[in-house]
């Protein structure tokens, strides 16, 4: 049973699941889809194109599915997609997406925390969090359980690989590859995220492996396409040396430095 405020628009049109509880002063549009057991708080705005999973929370001042900040964009009909038990903290932003991709997407069990912004066609995976004033620019990649420190700038088509973690106020123009903590000026390279991989039960064979991987990639004196084929010759195939070597080589702008003075 839906709790929908007298005083929150809703569309008619709109398709709301079960238990879901609009508060006050919410705006929700036509062709909009919220999942089972969704809060959208007071003062949301949820506009057309959006499709919400289940048991998501929308903050006050919150905006989901703006058209995007691009002047490509030509009304076309695209989508916003923020997947179940996924936070929007108050006035966060997210914005549809373009012909480009039609979509951006906001995986499961995210945090986007307060005025941190997600533009078109960005696509996160899932239990990414975005600190306080985060801002990704249009059609970035972020991979799961990656954590973007607080006023973290991301450059658009940039790419952030599994398991990283970003330091705040860090501006990034570089592909961030998985697994790393990358910070200082300019963003290089400063080490493992080990207390992240230890967290999610990655145990000290799949550490050291990717220890391994970064040691040639970084410390070894080759260059990237050097130190990529003395990975593969040298290091025993595994899913972790896999993706990294796979995110280097598909990276178009290029991966982070490695700066460990």
């Amino acid at each position: 049973m839906n709790t929908i405020s007298p005083l929150a628009f809703v569309h008619p049109d709109a398709k709301i699941g079960d238990d879901v509880i609009v508060e006050p002063f919410a705006y929700v549009d036509q062709n909009v889809e919220i999942g089972d057991g969704t809060l959208i708080m007071t003062q949301a705005t949820v506009l057309s194109g959006a499709r919400i999973g289940k048991k998501c929370t929308i903050f006050p001042h919150a905006t989901v599915s703006a058209i995007p900040q691009d002047l490509k964009f030509r009304g076309e009909e695209s989508l916003a997609i923020i997947g179940d038990g996924t936070v929007v903290r108050e006035c966060a932003t997210v914005n549809r997406g373009t012909a480009s991709k039609g979509y951006s997407v906001v995986g499961e069990n995210c945090l986007l925390m307060a005025y941190s912004h997600v533009a078109h066609d960005c696509v996160l995976k899932d239990y990414v969090i975005l600190g306080n004033a985060t801002q990704l620019a249009g059609e970035v990649e972020v991979g799961d359980f990656a954590i973007l420190s607080g006023g973290t700038l991301v450059h658009q088509f940039s790419r952030i690989g599994a398991h990283a973690m970003i330091q705040g106020g860090s501006k990034v123009s570089k592909d961030i590859p998985p697994f790393i903590m990358a910070g200082r000026e300019p963003i290089s390279y400063v080490g493992l995220n080990v207390v992240g991989l230890r967290r999610r039960q990655f145990n000290s064979e799949q550490i050291n492996t990717i220890q391994e991987t970064y040691r040639l990639l970084y410390q070894s004196g080759l260059n990237v396409s050097q130190a990529l084929e003395r990975i593969v010759s040298d290091l025993a195939q595994s899913a972790e040396r896999d993706e990294i070597v796979n995110f280097v080589r598909a990276s178009s702008r290029g991966i982070v430095r490695g700066n460990l003075d």
